[in-house]
């Protein structure tokens, strides 16, 4: 008898399971990327106890006749990719034929979907992995998936959840980030009895990053639009008066799709290195669009991660063009980037008369002619010179 043998197809799913389905978030994640990718311009999603007992996302999207309803638990079937080339131009949130096949393996979920064209909607239930016969429903057009009791078949994982303030924040924040990549769709998120938060659609892309981020963020946000052959920019940040104790403020997008990459929020955190007290972070929301051929989303299993070909430029893109906003803005006193300006060198002969308002208090350090206050004047004026061109590059001589 052969040692090695093929797993059977539930516990496949569950194992794959392991890595797609980690908390109730990346099942909203999943069902939700499934609503945009079926051209819904509405999705409603329902918690109850941040979704563990019950996660509902309802969108009005063209929805799935009875062929392709007998293919949506199993593994590995889309109908978003035909060939291996296809990998290479990814247009869509999902491609891996994942998602549902191993969301039914850890829950009693239930799909209640209607074409335009379809007289009736059709149901097809699954619980732990044994799947029900479709039978026809009440139901509008669209999908509706209900995901019951997560993980009710793993104990181990349902305990190694959080508490549901937790699960629900981390709900939160992808929602908005979704809604945020999304301003054609309406989008709402409620929790029990409570709305979180609820947008309408047909949005401008300002009026959805203002509408989700509070007037903390909006009434001083500023917009840079920069691209290159290699790609194209698109921000929304606050100015450095408005900071946050950590990163989480920072969201990055590549077409659309929402991303971790500490390479990038690296460039965000040196543009606004000079401007920020320390130890406190900036926000922003950056929308990065690149040519479908020259990103890989398939390198992570939550597909959070990805690789970008011109990941160099894209990073030197984002440092210089947000650099360049924060100086051309106004918001940092005292700076304005221009054209090349000769500025008097100070020398321990002549007192240093600096080119901006200086206030009153602080006038005497350039007026005091002796020979240690213009070499410190000379010092504090180098040290300007050096922080300008490691934001925007050589602009002065």
């Amino acid at each position: 008898m052969a040692r090695i043998q093929l797993l059977p197809p539930e516990l496949a799913n569950k194992i794959a399971a392991g890595e797609v389905v980690e908390r109730p978030a990346s099942v909203v994640k999943e069902l939700v990327e499934n609503a945009l990718d079926a051209g819904a311009t509405r999705i409603d999603v329902q918690l109850v106890d941040a979704g563990k007992t019950l996660i509902r996302v309802a969108d009005n999207g063209e929805g799935m006749d009875r062929d392709d309803l007998k293919l949506a638990f199993e593994a590995h079937a889309t109908s978003k990719l035909e060939t291996v080339e296809d990998l290479f131009h990814v247009l869509t949130h999902g491609f891996r034929g994942e998602a549902l096949a191993s969301i039914q393996s850890v829950s009693r979920t239930t799909i209640i979907t209607r074409r335009a064209d379809s007289p009736v909607a059709l149901q097809l239930e699954s619980g732990g992995g044994t799947q029900h016969e479709i039978r026809e429903a009440a139901g509008g057009f669209g999908t509706v998936v209900e995901v019951r009791d997560l993980f009710f078949n793993v104990p181990a994982r349902r305990r190694w959840l959080k508490g549901d303030s937790t699960e629900f924040s981390h709900v939160v924040a992808l929602m908005q980030a979704i809604a945020a990549a999304n301003p054609e769709v309406g989008v709402s998120l409620t929790h029990g009895e409570r709305k979180a938060f609820e947008v309408p659609p047909g949005q401008t892309q300002p009026e959805r990053v203002k509408s989700l981020y509070g007037d903390k963020f909006s009434d001083g946000m500023l917009e840079l639009h920069d691209y290159e052959a290699y790609g194209r920019l698109d921000g929304y940040i606050a100015p450095p008066s408005v900071h946050r104790p950590n990163s989480k403020g920072l969201l990055l997008f590549v077409n659309r799709r929402p991303i971790k990459d500490r390479s990038l929020v690296q460039a965000v955190i040196l543009a606004y290195r000079e401007f920020l007290p320390p130890g406190r972070y900036p926000m922003a929301v950056l929308f990065i669009e690149v040519p479908p051929d020259s990103v890989d989303v398939n390198v992570h299993p939550a597909k959070t991660e990805v690789r970008l070909l011109e990941q160099n430029r894209i990073f030197s893109l984002i440092k210089s063009a947000l650099s360049e906003k924060l100086i051309n803005s106004g918001v940092l006193p005292g700076i304005k980037l221009g054209a090349p300006t000769a500025y008097p060198q100070a020398r321990p002969d002549s007192p240093f008369e600096p080119t901006w308002d200086v206030p009153s208090s602080k006038a005497r350090i350039f007026n005091d002619a002796s020979e240690q206050q213009a070499r410190d004047a000379e010092h504090r004026w180098s040290e300007a010179r050096r922080v300008l061109e490691d934001a925007v590059g050589p602009t002065v001589s």
